[in-house]
């Protein structure tokens, strides 16, 4: 055979062996080591392995169409509001949405102001916001949050569940009516634990509490230091280590030397931490850290201190002597290695504005035991589709010369696209089962046009003939490729569910069979269709 003109052959070739790689790889590396990996290197979503769904809103409030001018101050406004409402400044955002205003007397539009707290009315929310300079009325403000909010949402949340070591897991958002949901979807895994997850904002801090003296009066005050933007080279989460003089879970981090951990070590200098406050912090002041006197540092997780710590002897050398500042990296304690866990997740994955009110949303979990059930009827059905289309091309043609090239092609063709699902990480639900199932069913019609236009207008007598016939048959097929391509791209980038699964492994499927099977196809009938003496003389044309 000459490569040079079954080129194409040889590339489905390749691309076959490769998706063989990728498929068995890990399987036959694990097997040699020792390992438990499985079989096929495939991710399986929610329907296929078992897992939860959790559907639930963003906590928050919207007013829209604000109108803000040129001299708008955004972290004053925001300072003053969370003041007025009992909150943090960050769970307040103002955003400019339009242009920005020519002049104090033109307002901007499309602006909006979001309030993250369950525990604000709409009226409280107007008025506040009518206090503050703005001009809102309880009609412009709703129930919910920004699309950019969403978003940000979406994206840490995926961060956290890829950085939780879960594999397939997804997140997206869902509308019904006028309401948004986010939707977040984990394979093998329980209900409490996905909440565990993904419950609270992730926000990260550390707090200092140290004494003032006042008019001869002590009390004590807080200062946040540190946020989870300021760290890097975050370190897995760790057990104690009595050797190293770490008697608790931790974390290894270190401060990102762009001024914060200049700010750090000087804060804690001024409040006293590296003289009269080291080792001052009492014991167990993390159960009871509105009390606790002495100079405490807490690492705080989604509000909650999980532990207080004191200024060590050494540390406090290191800062008073302004190395810290070069080499700013120490650990973050907790009590326990779940906690370290999740403290390492959030640092990494980062914080959202708002959290998930479980309590309005809704939760979905599918038994691995159903899931597994689920999979062997998914197998079955491509199989019974696989097999009932062998029967129809067998009958049509009546010859193994034929079919069988068609048949194992087409099979190809599914063999790629799961190669490139592995690739990509794409978690496999039903929807994309039902999606091989119709690029099965689309590629043996196409590589049927191929062989009915080269077979059922006569012989084919010579090169020319065949590939006059080829080019026919294949403008046809790339002609009901690009229809459909068209008329499933809609379906990837709408809210739609299973049918976005649905469509991309079927547009990918398509431009597969387009690109690599259907023309190999073809030089695979050339092959079988010429004499010897009519390939020689094609190939020296």
């Amino acid at each position: 055979m000459n490569l040079r003109e079954n080129w194409r052959i040889v590339l489905l070739v390749i691309f076959t062996i490769a998706s063989a790689g990728i498929l068995f790889g890990p399987f036959v590396a694990a097997q040699a080591g020792g390992g438990d990996a499985g079989p096929v290197s495939l991710d399986y979503g929610l329907q296929l392995s078992g897992g939860t769904q959790i559907r639930a809103p963003l906590v928050g409030m919207t007013a829209d169409d604000v109108e803000f001018t040129q001299d708008t101050n955004f972290p004053e406004k925001r300072r003053a509001i969370a003041e007025d409402l009992g909150l943090e400044p960050s769970e307040v955002r103002l955003s400019a949405g339009g242009r920005q205003a020519q002049s104090q007397a033109q307002a901007q539009s499309g602006n909006t102001i979001e309030v993250f707290s369950k525990n604000v009315t709409r009226a409280e929310f107007a008025t506040t916001l009518q206090n503050n300079g703005f001009d809102v009325s309880q009609d412009q403000i709703r129930n919910g949050v920004t699309a950019q909010t969403r978003e940000t949402v979406v994206n840490v949340l995926s961060d956290k569940i890829n950085e939780g070591g879960i594999s397939g897991g997804n997140v997206k958002t869902a509308a019904a009516g006028n309401e948004y949901f986010v939707v977040v979807e984990v394979p093998n895994a329980g209900e409490q634990e996905v909440k565990d997850l993904i419950s609270g904002t992730g926000r990260v801090q550390i707090v200092a509490r140290y004494p003032v003296r006042e008019n001869g009066t002590t009390t004590y005050r807080e200062t946040p230091l540190l946020n989870n933007s300021d760290f890097t080279d975050i370190g897995a989460a760790q057990q104690a280590d009595p050797q190293s003089g770490i008697n608790q879970p931790h974390v290894p981090v270190s401060i990102r030397q762009d001024g914060s951990a200049e700010r750090y070590s000087q804060s804690l200098q001024d409040f006293g931490f590296t003289r009269e406050g080291i080792g001052s912090c009492p014991p167990n002041a993390d159960r009871n850290p509105d009390n606790a006197s002495g100079y405490c540092l807490y690492t705080v997780q989604n509000g909650r201190v999980v532990y207080a710590a004191s200024m060590g002897q050494q540390l406090a050398q290191s800062m008073n002597g302004g190395d810290f500042a070069n080499s700013p990296s120490f650990v973050m304690t907790t009590t326990n290695i779940s906690e370290a866990q999740q403290l390492a997740v959030n640092l990494r994955a980062g914080s959202i504005p708002t959290e998930l009110n479980f309590t309005a949303g809704t939760t979905y979990t599918l038994l691995p035991s159903v899931a597994e059930r689920f999979k062997l009827f998914s197998l079955i059905a491509g199989l019974v589709a696989y097999l009932a289309v062998s029967g129809v091309v067998f009958l049509r043609y009546g010859s193994p010369r034929v079919a069988v090239p068609m048949l194992a092609t087409a099979a190809a063709e599914v063999f790629l696209l799961l190669g490139f699902a592995s690739v990509i990480g794409l978690a496999l639900d039903l929807s994309h089962i039902a999606g091989f199932i119709a690029v099965i069913g689309t590629g043996v019609d196409d590589l049927i046009i191929i062989a009915d236009e080269i077979l059922q207008e006569g012989k084919v007598a010579t090169g020319k003939v065949f590939q006059s016939r080829f080019k026919k048959a294949f403008w046809v097929i790339g002609a009901a490729a690009a229809t459909t391509i068209l008329a499933m791209s809609p379906l990837t980038v709408l809210s739609l569910g299973d049918l976005t699964g649905f469509a991309i492994v079927t547009i990918v499927g398509v431009l597969l069979g387009v690109l690599v099977t259907r023309p190999a196809y073809g030089d695979i009938l050339r092959n079988l269709m010429l004499s010897e003496e009519e390939r020689e003389r094609y190939t020296e044309q």
